[in-house]
């Protein structure tokens, strides 16, 4: 099994259990190695083969949940899962894809008004039944009917970007193991970094086809065979998603690369190019147009003007190679062709992480663990933003306990400058909310004596338009605050984003030289890349950062690169590429 099916599992646990109304620290346990595995770079089966390393060193990770693993590795099953799945009914799978319900009131649906189908619970709220229920209410009752069309939403079904990610770089890893495979590549919308995924597309350099397919079908990862031919083949791999092999000669390979990268439309757009060039491109490479060109078998054509590599293809029609994240069919050509493409942010371009949680909340480890990790990682400064006092539910720090953990902070950074310059400086942070009624949840005269304050909106997500963007406006124009949080709040494949006025909140932002924040969590990647791009035009300072509750939450970062990509944007866009006194001299009150 892949790291991306293991968390699947660990997180399917923790949803039955708390539906069965399980101990709340085992279920913790099992999310929390969820979010452990999900953001792993490296295979668990590389570390458990690995007589130098224990599937047990991995944050959150004991004896009883690496056992669990062992048994996934070696077995594909997890017989606690079998057994507890059968105690559960199979709608609540789909009633936890309604955004706002969560296991204990899908129990409470289930048990209460015997609700068998998402059809039933639609019928329900519209004879008011759920209504009526304990702990729901008419608004909760439209919040199902308003998100019904969400969770029946097939897209919505997509795996992220980052579960995919870890069913690929397994499989790639075994198809390179192939003799007979030369360049092997990921395309498709993984390649292009997209939020999710529907299937993979793998191409290949061979002068065997053949037997690089029959490589695949003996990958442990393939469940089925759809399709099996001269150059492609079908798989239905784990997760059940849909992997598609393409095997070429060494003279199509960036042909068959950048075709089978997509997107459609961008493909589109660079045939019509090349036709206006006198010109076809297809996946075998670059041909001058002839007369009814389609019709005449490959063989027959001319020479190929390029398509080994991707940049002979691009080139071929007077481009440079464009990055596959930009590749949408938007204005990438006519940028590419004016020279305007900027160099794009780069991972090794950030130099700090600006949002992120300890123990003292709701994170799993200490404030010096989390320090170290982004030590190990090679970060030059972060901030600590656990939450403020109105997330009650994560034990949000009041006043007083803020200042004690802000005296944390100055005496570890003391420490860490003891025998000369410190290799990271640790911010004074605080993740403050935006309250209901307006205003922050902290006092200005707590505010500004923080290094860095992250402005979010947790509660109240259900309110008007006007009333959220109003709430989000005055936080954008308090002098303290630096940043704004996961500014729509949207869970992708869980929740959409609030109604907000997402315009008014750049132009605010601007205005105000408060950043906006690209959050890393695969799960959020908000701003989304049309809003991160339309600030960066904006002139509005972006921060990428994890929202780690982890120290493994730090690997996080490279999602949030790639959401920023998308976006078009470069270094100069992102507050977090910069020195750290030039940072702080951003805003200040």
């Amino acid at each position: 099994m892949t790291n991306s099916d293991i968390a699947a599992v660990f997180e399917q646990l923790a949803d039955i259990l708390e539906y069965k109304g399980d101990n709340a620290f085992r279920i913790r346990a099992y999310r929390g190695a969820a979010r452990t595995i999900s953001g792993l770079v490296e295979s668990l089966v590389s570390i458990r083969n690995d007589p130098q390393r224990s599937l047990r060193n991995l944050d959150g990770i004991g004896a009883d949940l690496a056992s669990k693993i062992e048994t996934l590795l070696d077995t594909g099953r997890l017989p606690l899962l079998d057994e507890l799945t059968a105690e559960v009914p199979a709608v609540v799978w789909e009633m936890l894809r309604v955004p706002g319900l969560g296991p204990r009131k899908v129990k409470l649906l289930v048990e209460t008004l015997a609700i068998d189908s998402l059809d039933a619970l639609e019928l329900a709220c519209q004879e008011g039944r759920v209504a009526a229920l304990k702990g729901f209410g008419e608004k909760t009752q439209q919040s199902i009917l308003d998100n019904l069309p969400f969770a029946r939403n097939p897209i919505h079904s997509r795996l992220l970007w980052l579960e995919a990610d870890g069913i690929l770089q397994e499989l790639l890893v075994w198809i390179r193991s192939c003799p007979e495979a030369r360049r092997v590549e990921g395309a498709g919308s993984w390649r292009r970094g997209c939020e999710t995924v529907g299937d993979l597309d793998v191409v290949v350099e061979s002068q065997r086809p053949a037997a690089v397919m029959e490589h695949l079908v003996a990958w442990q990862g393939t469940a089925a065979v759809l399709l099996q031919g001269d150059t492609k083949t079908s798989v239905r791999g784990p997760r059940n998603v849909q992997i598609d092999l393409r095997v070429v000669a060494e003279e199509s390979f960036g042909a068959a690369l950048q075709y089978f990268t997509g997107s459609q439309e961008h493909n589109v757009r660079l045939r019509t190019r090349a036709r206006e060039l006198g010109l076809s491109i297809n996946e075998y490479g670059v041909y001058r147009l002839e007369p009814a060109a389609e019709a005449v078998p490959r063989s027959a054509r001319g020479a190929s003007l390029g398509g080994q590599t991707e940049e002979e293809v691009y080139r071929a029609v007077g481009l440079p190679w464009i990055p596959p994240e930009l590749r949408e069919g938007r204005d990438e050509l006519v940028l590419a062709g004016q020279g305007l493409i900027p160099p794009l942010v780069k991972l090794d371009d950030i130099r700090g992480d600006l949002h992120m949680h300890t123990s003292a909340t709701d994170g799993e480890n200490t404030l010096v663990e989390m320090v170290r990790a982004a030590l190990e990682r090679g970060l030059k400064y972060i901030a600590i933003t656990d939450h403020s006092q109105r997330v009650s539910m994560a034990r949000g720090l009041d006043a007083s306990r803020l200042l004690r953990q802000w005296e944390d902070i100055d005496t570890l950074n003391q420490s860490l400058c003891a025998d000369g310059p410190a290799g990271i400086v640790v911010l004074k942070g605080i993740e403050v909310d935006m309250l209901e009624k307006g205003g922050l949840d902290l006092p200005d005269e707590v505010l500004r004596q923080a290094d860095w304050v992250v402005a979010s909106l947790h509660y109240g997500q259900q309110q008007p338009r006007d009333r959220i963007t109003a709430r989000i406006l005055e936080a954008i124009a308090n002098p303290w605050v630096r940043v704004i949080g996961h500014p729509t709040g949207r869970l992708i494949n869980r929740r959409p984003p609030y109604d907000v006025d997402i315009e008014a909140v750049i132009a605010a932002a601007a205005g105000n030289g408060t950043c906006l924040e690209i959050n890393a969590n695969p799960s959020r990647l908000d701003l989304n890349e049309h809003h991160a791009a339309a600030a960066g035009k904006a002139g509005v300072r972006m921060v990428i950062s994890t929202d780690a509750h982890d120290t493994s939450g730090l690997d996080l970062l490279r999602c949030g690169v790639l959401q920023a990509r998308r976006a078009g944007l470069s270094a100069a866009n992102i507050a977090n590429t910069l020195p750290l006194a030039e940072l702080l001299a951003c805003k200040r009150g």
